[in-house]
């Protein structure tokens, strides 16, 4: 089967508070959201559409990750280099599992599609 990626967002369904993935908030009421396009987020490799609202949290990568983003900004700080980098619509990260990330929600919204394996 062929999935075509493209700016077209689909419906994303509620994940509730990111802190029911795992992370820590550290400002806000951070709100996670998504759509599997592959896969579920504890399989080996999944695809998905993931969004969260307005806030800060801190979050260790349970995957390897290729995202972009879709709608939205955000600012992550690397917390093992201290590295920080802003990301807009069309920029692209890798990160690698195990990485500690400080996640900056700047916009109302945020959404990446991602490509991750365990």
């Amino acid at each position: 089967m062929l999935t075509k990626i493209d700016s077209t967002i689909p419906t994303l369904d509620s994940w509730g508070s990111v802190r029911n993935l795992g992370s820590e908030i550290v400002e806000g009421d951070v709100q996670a959201m998504g759509h599997m396009v592959h896969g579920a987020p504890t399989d080996a490799v999944s695809c998905a559409y993931f969004g969260v609202t307005r806030g800060k949290f801190r979050m260790t990568y349970p995957f390897d990750e290729h995202a972009i983003v879709v709608e939205g900004t955000v600012t992550l700080t690397d917390e093992a280099t201290g590295i920080t980098t802003s990301y807009g619509v069309g920029d692209a990260w890798f990160v690698r599992k195990g990485t500690p990330v400080l996640w900056d929600v700047t916009s109302d919204r945020f959404v990446k599609n991602y490509f991750a394996i365990a």
